[in-house]
């Protein structure tokens, strides 16, 4: 067997990814390539002659190596990605049962078995793996970016709490399979009531285990959608305490509806797309690729 073994070069993660290292090494013929930006993945995916690829980091390193892959037209749900964790969150290696442990995470690369997996790919081109989402969680994103360093998979949920102490709503519309999300409460995502969260999700969590999406299977061709209209205070923490327990798709204020092609329109809303914060946009269009992509997973 030979790999390619792709970690991100400014990730500070050597340390970690040693006893991956070994168990790979000892398996296979195993190539390291750390990359610093797109371009750089570009070129050694097209230099990889035939090596299987392994990444080791979080959503956000899985994601570039997808996209990667996609712009190059060989995503090839026959060639199953590995994945050794070592980011922050890893909630896409949660939400497929891989290993913390990074030697543990290394035998599942060698032994495990290909499961494929949906891609969510929008209308401006972009990918995504696991979740997108726009209101208080990319705000919530942008605090935790700054708090990496010091609480690790703490920080988004430190985060979170910041951004729920600020508040802010947008009225957003958003449609799934072309019809407006409406709650059985009455409400609608139609543009004019305020939002405090919309989640467009391949997987079932965001921010290191935070289930946004309760139940979302990444392989079953279709997205789940949460909507939010949470907005006042009192509302606001009654929807936090909820979201921790997972509570939350019983609130009248809130709405899960599953589809294959999600618009969320009425912005500028900033996104955040497997934990990297992307521009404000005016409107984004996403539909689900079945079984685009698969990833080793345990036995």
């Amino acid at each position: 067997m030979r790999l390619l073994l792709v970690v991100n070069g400014s990730a500070g993660s050597a340390d970690a990814l040693d006893p991956a290292l070994e168990v790979l090494r000892a398996g296979a013929d195993v190539e390291v390539a750390a990359t610093a930006d797109a371009g750089d993945l570009d070129r050694v995916l097209a230099g990889r002659d035939g090596r299987r690829l392994v990444v080791a980091g979080g959503d956000g390193s899985v994601h570039a190596v997808v996209a990667a892959l996609d712009r190059a037209g060989a995503l090839d749900p026959a060639d199953p990605l590995g994945v050794v964790p070592l980011g922050t969150g890893n909630d896409l290696a949660g939400a497929l049962g891989l290993p913390d442990d990074p030697a543990a995470a290394a035998h599942c690369v060698l032994d495990g078995a290909p499961r494929p997996l949906d891609l969510l790919r929008d209308d401006a081109g972009g990918v995504v793996v696991n979740a997108v989402h726009a209101g208080i969680g990319v705000r919530a994103a942008d605090e935790a970016a700054g708090l990496k360093d010091r609480f690790g998979a703490l920080a988004y949920p430190v985060g979170a709490a910041v951004a729920g102490i600020a508040g802010a709503d947008h009225r957003l519309r958003v449609t799934v399979d072309g019809a407006v999300v409406t709650a059985p409460a009455g409400w609608a995502a139609d543009g004019g009531t305020p939002l405090l969260v919309v989640g467009v999700c391949n997987g079932p969590t965001i921010g290191g285990g935070t289930a946004l999406a309760p139940g979302a299977d990444p392989g079953d061709g279709l997205a789940d959608v949460v909507v939010s209209a949470a907005t006042g205070p009192a509302a606001r923490a009654a929807f936090a305490v909820a979201l921790l327990a997972g509570r939350h798709p019983a609130r009248d204020d809130v709405v899960l509806v599953r589809g294959r092609e999600v618009t969320v329109s009425g912005g500028p809303a900033g996104l955040d797309a497997d934990g990297d914060l992307l521009p404000p946009v005016g409107a984004r269009t996403w539909r689900v690729v079945p079984a685009a992509w698969s990833v080793s997973v345990p036995r």
